[in-house]
């Protein structure tokens, strides 16, 4: 009895060797200085842990963003996929259970002018054994499968939420761009008369005049452009929304607030946080099952079959009323002539594997590289702001002051159109700073796993 024991226990080990039984052993490790050598990492604090609707305060964007989720296509064919994977779940758990064919025959015979009837009323039943593995595997991979298509949901809302956000801001910007603008017209048209009286009173010449004019009608086509812009992103944000084109309810860009520390977390919260690392790694997974399954493949498949019912038909005899009958068989097949076929897939899938490792660990270098960029964009756009802020100022004083010395003769026009349109410019990029400090914030909180569907 020992014997056997060693002997069962020493099979166990071997198949297990082979890859038969082993499971996968998720990651547990990520590059070092994964955010760059420069971000300093103090505990497992991240943005990402927080829900959406805390991290978007907006009421607008939060209602745009539950539009989203309930009706992009996106979302809707991610949810679709699950039920696929769900069901291709329940198929490999059910590969376990023997399947049961009922096929009933019939038949006429003649002879001799006679007629006899015939019949047959079997139940057939297969049940393959899973000693070596080979159900087992394929129940794990479309495990992990399923575990991948809910991961790959999480991934598109956190994308969707992203999108959303960004999209509303950039509206929130060009809105601000275009108050801007239009204050800016104004102010030249003033401007444009006050030239024109100084022209009449002997104080400017025409050439002044016509440059004015020809300023007032550059920013005039500005505003013409801009308002093209918010109609365009209003059209991209309802196609996220999966609505016809409309306008957008929004807020004010200087109404906006987000948090003030923007931590990120310890390097090894990707591996839970960052679903599409996870989908990355589920792949990795799978073609562990796949490559278990291609080993599994040498040893032999034990089935066991059999049939019970009623015919009237005994070999050559038929007897009325019919009788109960049974039959059972085992079957073993084992792959002798192609080794070459079973070897090559198994190469196929050890390669397969090793490319899913390959990119898994490039989705984790791509997760950091995007938490660095946003990292940075996020603190150069801080240290712009007070810059913009003080610049703004400084051309509003100076635009002041050679409008008041060209009414006076002190100056010419050329210094204060050249003043005027300093400060326009400084005034929208003052504002695309803006924007980008907030663009910043929203790309480091879907890098670090934000936005999921909670």
């Amino acid at each position: 009895m020992k014997t056997q024991n060693i002997i069962a226990f020493s099979a166990t080990l071997l198949l297990s060797s082979c890859g038969i039984y082993s499971s996968y052993q998720p990651q547990t490790s990520v590059p070092e200085n994964l955010y760059g050598e420069e971000v300093a990492v103090s505990d497992t604090n991240s943005i990402g842990n927080i829900n959406w609707r805390d991290f978007f305060t907006d009421p607008c964007l939060q209602e745009l963003i539950e539009k989203g989720l309930q009706q992009n296509t996106d979302v809707q064919t991610a949810g679709l996929r699950v039920e696929e994977a769900k069901a291709s779940l329940l198929s490999a758990k059910l590969a376990f259970l023997p399947s049961f064919v009922l096929s009933p025959e019939g038949g006429l015979n003649t002879a001799e002018s006679q007629v006899s009837r015939t019949y047959t009323l079997p139940v057939t039943a297969s049940w393959e054994i899973d000693i070596f593995g080979k159900l087992r595997n394929s129940k794990r991979q479309a495990k992990a499968a399923y575990a991948q298509s809910e991961d790959y949901k999480q991934a598109v809302y956190s994308s969707l939420v992203a999108n959303i956000a960004n999209t509303y801001y950039t509206l929130l910007m060009l809105d601000e761009q275009l108050e801007i603008s239009r204050t800016t017209a104004e102010t030249w048209k003033e401007t444009v008369e006050s030239t024109q009286a100084l022209m009449e009173a002997g104080q400017a010449d025409e050439a002044a005049v016509s440059q004015m004019k020809a300023t007032y009608f550059e920013v005039e086509n500005s505003v013409i452009d801009l308002e093209e812009q918010i109609n365009q992103v209003e059209n991209s944000l309802s196609l996220l929304l999966a609505e016809t084109p409309h306008r957008i309810q929004r807020g004010k860009l200087s109404e906006q607030n987000f948090p003030q520390q923007l931590a990120v977390g310890i390097p090894l919260q990707m591996l839970s946080n960052r679903p599409d690392v996870r989908v990355a790694e589920r792949e990795q997974e799978q073609a562990f099952y796949v490559t278990n399954q291609a080993n599994s493949a040498f040893y032999p498949s034990i089935t066991l079959s059999g049939s019970a019912g009623w015919t009237n038909s005994i070999g050559g005899l038929i007897t009325n009323p019919g009788k109960f009958v049974t039959s059972a068989l085992a079957s073993l097949t084992e792959p002798l002539f192609n080794r070459g076929t079973l070897i090559a897939r198994r190469k196929i899938a050890k390669a397969q594997q090793e490319e899913a490792l390959l990119a898994f660990r490039q989705k984790l270098l791509d997760a950091g590289s995007e938490v660095n960029d946003a990292l940075v964009s996020y603190q150069t756009s801080k240290k712009k702001k007070e810059n913009y802020e003080q610049q703004v100022a400084s051309l509003e004083t100076a635009f002041n002051s050679t409008s008041l010395l060209m009414e006076h003769g002190n100056t010419t026009y050329l210094e204060v159109l050249t003043a005027r349109q300093t400060l326009l410019s400084a005034q929208l990029s003052q504002t695309a700073n803006q924007f980008k400090e907030i663009q910043s914030m929203i790309n480091l909180y879907q890098a670090l796993g934000g936005g999921k569907k909670l």
